[in-house]
C-alpha cells in the first residue's frame, strides 16, 4: 500500500496528558475518568485512551457508540459510557458490545428494562436543561429495577463563579440521598476545581486533559499537550505594495518576505486567525499575513528570512490565547483540528 508522509504534523506529549490526569485525580479523592468523545477532543481516542488506561484510568465517557466500539478492543467494555444514551435500533448492538448505556430519558428507561436490563448509568438533569431525565420525572416506580452503576449529573456553568453552580450541587445532593447507585458523579474539568463538595465517587475530565484551562486555578497546573507544524511550500520576497492572499486583505509597506503553509480552515487552522495567527521559529514570532484559506497560510518571515521551502516551523495555538483571539470556545479549537495531520506521540 503506498503511504505518503503530510506537511502537517501534530506532536503530542503522552507524558504531559498523564499529568494532566493525574492533577485532576489529585484534587480530591474521587476516582477520576476521562472523557474521550470526539476522537479524544481531536488528538485521537485510542491513543489517549491507552496512556489514560496505564496510568490507572479505568472510567471513559464516549457520546456515540461508534466511539465505544473504537475503543472497545482496548478496556473492558463495561470501562466505556456511552453519554448519548440508547435507540431502539441499535440496542440488540448495545447489548453485544457490552459498553454502558447512559440512560437520559424515561422512554430509555423503559426501553432498557423492555431488553432485560443489566448495569446502567443514569443522566439526571440539575438545570442544564440538555440531556438528561428531569426531576420533575423521577419516582420509585420509573428507577426500579434498574441496576445503576453511576448516577450522574452536568454542570453548566463550572467555569464560572455563579449561584448556578451551587444549586446544581443542592439539587444533585438532593439526588443522591434519594436514589441507590455505586457510585455518584457530577464535576467536568472546571468542576474539579469548585472544590470537593463537587467530587463525589467520580469526576468526568475532558478539556483539561488535553490542555484546555477553563478555570484560573488550572493555569499553574494543566500543560499543553499538542503541538502543531507545518512545512513551509514556498517562500518569495514581495515589494512594497504588492498583496497577500484572497481579495487582497493585506498590503505590504516593506520589502517583504512571505512564506506559504501547508495549513488552512480544513485542518482547524480557521478564517478567524487570520491576522491574529503566529507561527514561532525559535523565540521569534512571525504574523499570520492575510487570509487563511482552506488549505494554505501566508506569513511574514522578514525576520527569519533564512526559512526556505522545505523547512519546518511551529504553528502557534495556544487554547487559551486563540479563543479569547477568535471568540472561540477552546472545545471548538481542539475538535475542529482535521484528520490531515501526522499525529505523532512522545
Amino acid at each position: 500500500m503506498v503511504e505518503f508522509s503530510s506537511p502537517l504534523r501534530l506532536h503530542l506529549d503522552g507524558n504531559a496528558l498523564v499529568a494532566n490526569w493525574r492533577i485532576l485525580k489529585s484534587q480530591g479523592k474521587a476516582a477520576c475518568g476521562a472523557a474521550v468523545k470526539a476522537n479524544g477532543y481531536g488528538l485521537g481516542a485510542r491513543d489517549v485512551v491507552i496512556r489514560l488506561r496505564d496510568a490507572g484510568c479505568r472510567d471513559f465517557f464516549v457520546a456515540h457508540w461508534n466511539e465505544a466500539l473504537e475503543i472497545a478492543d482496548l478496556v473492558p467494555p463495561d470501562w466505556i459510557a456511552v453519554l448519548n444514551g440508547i435507540d431502539t435500533i441499535n440496542i440488540a448492538a448495545v447489548k453485544e458490545l457490552g459498553a454502558i448505556p447512559v440512560l437520559n430519558t424515561p422512554k430509555q428507561v423503559a426501553m432498557w428494562k423492555e431488553s432485560g436490563g443489566g448495569k446502567c448509568h443514569v443522566m439526571i438533569d440539575t438545570g442544564i436543561n440538555r440531556l438528561g431525565i428531569g426531576r420533575d420525572q423521577i419516582s420509585d416506580e420509573l428507577l426500579a429495577g434498574l441496576d445503576i452503576d453511576i448516577l450522574m449529573s452536568h454542570l453548566a456553568s463550572a467555569d464560572e463563579d455563579c449561584l448556578q453552580n451551587s444549586e446544581q450541587l443542592r439539587r444533585f445532593q438532593q439526588l443522591v440521598s434519594q436514589i441507590k447507585a455505586n457510585r455518584y458523579s457530577l464535576a467536568n474539568s472546571a468542576g474539579v476545581f469548585l472544590g470537593h463538595d463537587y467530587h463525589f465517587d467520580l469526576v468526568r475530565p475532558g478539556l483539561g486533559l488535553y490542555g484546555g484551562v477553563s478555570r484560573p486555578e488550572m493555569n499553574a497546573k494543566i500543560v499543553p499537550v499538542m503541538q502543531l507544524k507545518s512545512r513551509i511550500l514556498q517562500t518569495r520576497w514581495l515589494q512594497p505594495g504588492e498583496t497577500v492572499g484572497y481579495n487582497a486583505t493585506y498590503v505590504c509597506t516593506t520589502l517583504t518576505k512571505v512564506a506559504t503553509l501547508s495549513i488552512g480552515y480544513a485542518d482547524g487552522y480557521l478564517r478567524l486567525l487570520g491576522g491574529n495567527g503566529s507561527i514561532a521559529v525559535q523565540n521569534i514570532t512571525l504574523p499570520v499575513i492575510g487570509r487563511v484559506s482552506m488549505d494554505l497560510v501566508t506569513i511574514n518571515i522578514s525576520q527569519r528570512p533564512e526559512l526556505e521551502e522545505g523547512d519546518w516551523v511551529d504553528v502557534t495555538y495556544d487554547l487559551q490565547k486563540s479563543s479569547l483571539g477568535t471568540s472561540l470556545s477552546q472545545y471548538e479549537l481542539l475538535t475542529n483540528l482535521g484528520n490531515r495531520f501526522d499525529r505523532i506521540w512522545v
